[in-house]
């Protein structure tokens, strides 16, 4: 991210969120070395972290039935909680895992959501294992998050869900099953708006449903299928809408532009998503 940060500073961002991809980035890259240089530009560019995030593969064993391999994966959270903490970050951030008993025909299972030009005779598929028990996974799942929300707290951190497709948590309402059984205010959802489209939840009533709970936002944009997440401005996606929302919710926490890769000028992208947004949240 070192040069990011630059590019991200130089554009007039008040904050940024900082991922660690893999378990080996996690033990090579993200040195205490390394997070004091890091600190020392971001401190340069007077921007905060919003939240440090773990990416799927680096907890992905977290959904584990094997209490061992829980075990481990709660570790590396805790590796995670321990970055994040050092770096200055309120908030330690996970995309919900998806359970181990599920796999697609890519590794990433949440973005098989479609299947653009099917070949003759060819199926939307989801290989389940015959052992997949929904209620044992559930019950394991809460008191890993409960687990997960121990040793956020040891460090002085609140803990983020993200939802995405097929994984534990995929929208609003799961997360707030979720909050119900776990009821713990170190515990809150991050939104992005261009996932909960993508499965045809409107973005406000997500929001309006989980506005205790709503600690941080991802904004993108979306095509009129609500396949693709265009260019910011260059889709169908009522920002304003949007943003009227969270000010009757009274959120207060960041509002991050996701902004998938495309051709384009991705510097013009983001200096259009800062005035919308200065704009809508005015």
């Amino acid at each position: 991210p070192d040069r990011a940060i630059d590019i991200i500073g130089e554009l007039g961002f008040e904050g940024i969120e900082l991922i660690v991809n893999s378990r080996e980035q996690m033990r090579g890259y993200w040195t205490e070395k390394k997070c004091a240089e890091l600190r020392k530009k971001l401190d340069g560019w007077k921007m905060e972290v919003a939240q440090f995030i773990l990416f799927q593969p680096v907890v992905e064993g977290l959904t584990s039935l094997d209490a061992a391999e829980r075990a481990r994966n709660l570790d590396f959270f805790e590796q995670g909680c321990r970055l994040a903490k050092r770096m200055g970050a309120p908030i330690i951030n996970i995309v919900a895992p998806w359970p181990r008993e599920l796999k697609g025909p890519q590794s990433y299972l949440p973005r098989y959501y479609e299947i653009e030009n099917p070949r003759p005779g060819e199926k939307f598929h989801i290989d389940v294992d015959p052992s997949f028990d929904w209620d044992r996974l559930w019950a394991a799942f809460v008191g890993t998050v409960k687990a997960c929300l121990e040793r956020a707290k040891r460090h002085g951190l609140k803990m983020t869900l993200e939802h995405h497709t097929h994984t534990m948590i995929h929208d609003a309402t799961s997360f707030l099953m979720l909050w119900n059984e776990v009821r713990d205010p170190a515990l809150g959802y991050n939104l992005d708006v261009g996932w909960t489209l993508a499965q045809r939840e409107y973005p406000v009533v997500a929001i309006h449903k989980v506005k205790r709970h709503l600690m941080n936002l991802h904004m993108r944009d979306i095509d009129g299928l609500m396949r693709r997440f265009p260019h910011i401005g260059e889709g169908v996606m009522d920002f304003r809408h949007i943003g009227q929302a969270l000010k009757q919710a009274g959120f207060s926490g960041f509002v991050s532009l996701e902004q998938d890769k495309h051709p384009g000028d991705m510097r013009a992208t983001a200096a259009r998503f800062l005035a919308l947004m200065r704009e809508v949240l005015a």
